[in-house]
């Protein structure tokens, strides 16, 4: 919708570049997207692949200090269904964007973005995969979805998607501890109703209070990116029992 809008801004440095780059990325796979066949199906990956993640990491996920973190990551950075609006209007935004924001807080962007168009990607190419090989995303199983996974054409970015949970977690959180962030979502809700941005400013906020709640970030993350590392060797190497991890991790 606000393709044209992307392309016609001009940026001036590479944080911009980077950003701009990435949202025109994702502007065209959504449209992609939403003109498949089995875009439905995409849903049901979606679903699995966000219980196999409660399940692998249910005792952070239990945890009152980052329960609210990994809900806020699951069902807002890794939730593809019914955010068609709030994408649209980060592309409405980008002249802004890139316009007033320093560029730390583009490149934070433009892996968020990242992260969100890899995950549907994959998800989507699973999906195909499933059609190809006669098995229901409804019913799938983890020998399966194994299969399936090592069948993939992307597996370099299912590396890359580790790597950019971490990196945007890390930097998610510096920016979370500055109060005046907090300070500036509460006086700019007013200002995005008016603007028609309510749900983008939802988002942001919810993503500041999960942050805010959580205990050592750095911890969770280097747990989390330790024992998915360890899950994608697990699958690529065949493992009888991929989810199941050392207690040490």
């Amino acid at each position: 919708m606000y393709r044209e809008r992307l392309v016609s801004t001009s940026v001036h440095s590479d944080s911009a570049r980077r950003l701009q780059q990435t949202l025109l990325d994702y502007h065209d796979f959504r449209q992609h997207k939403a003109a498949h066949p089995l875009l439905d199906h995409t849903f049901l990956i979606a679903d699995w692949q966000a219980e196999r993640l409660k399940s692998t990491h249910k005792d952070l996920y239990r945890h009152p200090g980052y329960h609210t973190g990994l809900e806020f990551l699951l069902t807002d950075l890794y939730a593809p269904a019914g955010m068609t609006r709030r994408d649209d209007n980060i592309d409405r935004v980008f002249p802004k964007m890139v316009k007033w924001l320093p560029d730390h807080l583009l490149d934070t962007f433009a892996g968020l973005v990242e992260l969100n168009l890899i995950t549907q990607q994959l998800d989507l190419e699973l999906v195909e995969l499933c059609h190809k090989h006669g098995l229901a995303p409804a019913s799938l199983s983890a020998d399966d979805y194994c299969r399936l996974f090592r069948r993939s054409q992307r597996l370099e970015h299912r590396e890359r998607q580790i790597t950019l949970v971490a990196d945007v977690g890390r930097q998610l959180d510096r920016y979370v501890r500055n109060r005046t962030l907090g300070w500036l979502l509460t006086i700019s809700r007013t200002p995005a109703e008016m603007a028609d941005l309510s749900d983008l400013h939802s988002f942001l906020r919810r993503g500041y209070s999960a942050f805010r709640k959580m205990e050592d970030v750095e911890r969770l993350i280097d747990r989390l990116v330790a024992r998915e590392e360890k899950v994608l060797d697990n699958i690529l190497k065949g493992h009888p029992e991929p989810f199941e991890l050392p207690g040490d991790l």
